[in-house]
């Protein structure tokens, strides 16, 4: 079949961190790619827009590592050592810390550095076209091909549309795609701090009736003081007034949810407030269209999860496309759409209603549901085979794996 003129292997429609992310896994295997995204390039890649913190699972690190990224990203993360967990600050814990030939359990990265990295990684590739800022018109998913006509005039053919536009993805609207989305009762507070006492590299989660707090471990500033990141689940009416309130006063409300054990904390930062909510797709596929992180899926932040979600997408769907191309199928065949969203379909599923109903049985209150809490928290903490399999599906290490996620090319 003759190719046409402006057409790629795949279009992708988002230049975050999942669709980019999405470009270069398949770059790396050979397939030219075109990313829109109506967004200026000045404004995407201002970390004032995002001053999120991701912590990135080993198995997203190893993908990363094969498409040649960790080398630029390793300088600025600060490795995650150990998790430990509390309800509130009452006796007992649950501590995950692999032995030290398994290397951490993950990276923190803040959101602006990757964004920075994957965007410049990009732009270097040949076979990846970016397009932004650019306006989508039209997108006719037919029989044969798709055809997306921009608001510039110029029309762009492919045989897949990767759909990487976020939770309000517009494309997944347009094909029917039905999704279970509800909203939390909750806003989070993100900001960076500094603190007297080192964080040793641990990731603390700290859980309340109000919502769970969390304490992510960063890189020391170029001061050399301790740094981490905040990530602070409140009612969401409490969230607008406690991102105003003075310095002094919300350094001082910090204080009061760890207990002080890191020393003094100081605001390095702004503080950013997000509500909160869930959505689930039916399917992450339509006729020559795949979802891909959250334009499929949206998960509360308790684990730390919705990120390294999006990326096993990106592993699971790029093995699936370069397997089809292998084979000689057309890249949007229903085989290819078929095999991602079985592959996709149940792990997020069961990771989305794992975070939801662990919101819902930390934010319980009284003393009963602390020490109901508390007694499971001690249960795993005692069962190793139990505490293991926590600790890989921390890591991203569990299930039917991609081979990108085990830091191999497919």
């Amino acid at each position: 079949m003759t190719r046409k003129a402006n057409q790629s292997d795949v279009i992708i429609l988002g230049a975050g961190l999942i669709g980019l992310t999405q470009a270069l896994t398949l770059e790396a295997h050979g397939l030219k790619v075109t990313v829109i995204d109506r967004a200026d390039p000045a404004d995407l890649l201002d970390p004032k827009n995002d001053g999120r913190v991701s912590s990135i699972n080993s198995a997203s690190w190893n993908m990363l590592s094969a498409i040649g990224l960790t080398e630029k990203l390793e300088p600025h993360g600060c490795n995650i050592d150990k998790i430990l967990i509390n309800d509130g600050l009452k006796p007992g814990k649950l501590d995950f810390a692999p032995d030290e030939n398994d290397g951490p359990l993950g990276m923190m990265i803040e959101n602006g550095v990757l964004q920075q990295t994957l965007f410049e990684a990009a732009q270097a590739h040949g076979k990846i076209e970016l397009l932004l800022p650019k306006q989508v018109q039209h997108i006719d998913r037919g029989d044969h091909h798709v055809s997306i006509s921009l608001d510039s005039g110029e029309q762009l053919f492919a045989p897949l549309l990767i759909a990487a536009d976020g939770r309000g993805s517009a494309v997944r609207d347009e094909a029917g795609i039905v999704m279970a989305k509800w909203q939390y009762d909750h806003s989070a507070i993100i900001c960076t701090v500094t603190h007297e006492q080192p964080h040793g590299n641990t990731a603390y989660e700290i859980f309340y009736p109000s919502g769970p707090f969390a304490i992510l471990p960063m890189r020391k500033d170029d001061q050399g003081r301790h740094r981490s990141a905040i990530v602070w689940t409140v009612p969401r009416e409490d969230g607008p007034a406690l991102a105003k309130i003075n310095t002094r006063a919300f350094q001082a409300e910090l204080m009061k949810k760890t207990g002080g054990f890191l020393g003094q904390m100081e605001l390095q930062s702004d503080r950013a407030t997000y509500p909160l909510g869930f959505h689930h797709s039916t399917s992450l596929t339509a006729e020559r269209l795949a979802l891909v992180g959250d334009a499929g899926h949206g998960i509360h932040p308790i684990a730390g999860q919705g990120l390294n979600l999006g990326m096993r997408d990106v592993a699971a769907l790029t093995e699936c496309i370069v397997d089809g191309a292998r084979t000689g199928l057309d890249l949007g065949d229903a085989q290819i759409l078929a095999r991602y969203d079985r592959w996709r379909s149940l792990d997020n599923l069961m990771m989305s209603a794992a975070t939801d109903i662990l919101t819902r049985l930390f934010g319980l209150p009284g003393d009963t549901s602390s020490a109901i809490r508390r007694f499971g928290i001690g249960m795993v903490q005692r069962i190793p085979p139990l505490k293991d399999q926590f600790m890989a599906e921390a890591r991203g290490e569990s299930g039917d794996l991609p081979q990108l996620l085990m830091g191999d090319l497919v």
